[in-house]
C-alpha cells in the first residue's frame, strides 16, 4: 500500500470523527498525533466560529519527560509518559473531563497507551 493512500485514509477517518467530537470550555478535545519517532497530545477548545484555541500540549520532546523518554525502550512506553504529562498539565488548568480525538488513528498501540495513561492519571473521557 502506498504511503500517500494510507495518510489519505487516516485523514478521511479524522474528518468523519471531527464531525462528532467538539472541544468545549468544560470538556476540551484531547488531540493525538504520532510521527515515526514522536508522540504529541494537545488540549483544544473549538469555538463556534473561527480557529481552535490550544490550552496546553505535551510531547516526547517536552523538557519534563525528555530524560525518561531517552530511557524508555519502546515507543509505547514513551506514549504512556506523554499521556501522564498531558493529564498532569490538564489538572493544572482545572480540567478533568476531555473528549478524546484519536485523529483518525486506530485505537491500538501508542494511541491506546497514551489514552489509558491519561485515564490512569485522572482524566475522564
Amino acid at each position: 500500500m502506498e504511503r500517500k493512500e494510507k495518510v489519505l485514509r487516516r485523514l478521511r477517518r479524522h474528518k468523519r470523527i471531527r464531525k462528532k467530537i467538539v472541544g468545549t470550555e468544560e470538556r476540551p478535545r484531547l488531540v493525538v498525533y504520532k510521527s515515526a519517532k514522536h508522540m504529541y497530545a494537545q488540549l483544544v477548545i473549538d469555538p463556534p466560529v473561527g480557529t481552535a484555541k490550544v490550552i496546553t500540549g505535551a510531547s516526547t520532546l517536552s523538557p519534563e519527560i525528555r530524560e525518561k523518554v531517552k530511557e524508555a525502550k519502546t515507543k509505547t512506553e514513551k506514549a504512556k509518559l506523554v499521556g501522564e504529562l498531558i493529564a498532569e498539565r490538564a489538572k493544572k488548568h482545572g480540567i478533568t473531563k476531555v473528549a478524546f480525538d484519536r485523529a483518525g488513528y486506530k485505537y491500538i498501540g501508542r494511541v491506546k497507551a497514551l489514552a489509558e495513561a491519561a485515564r490512569k492519571a485522572g482524566l475522564e473521557f
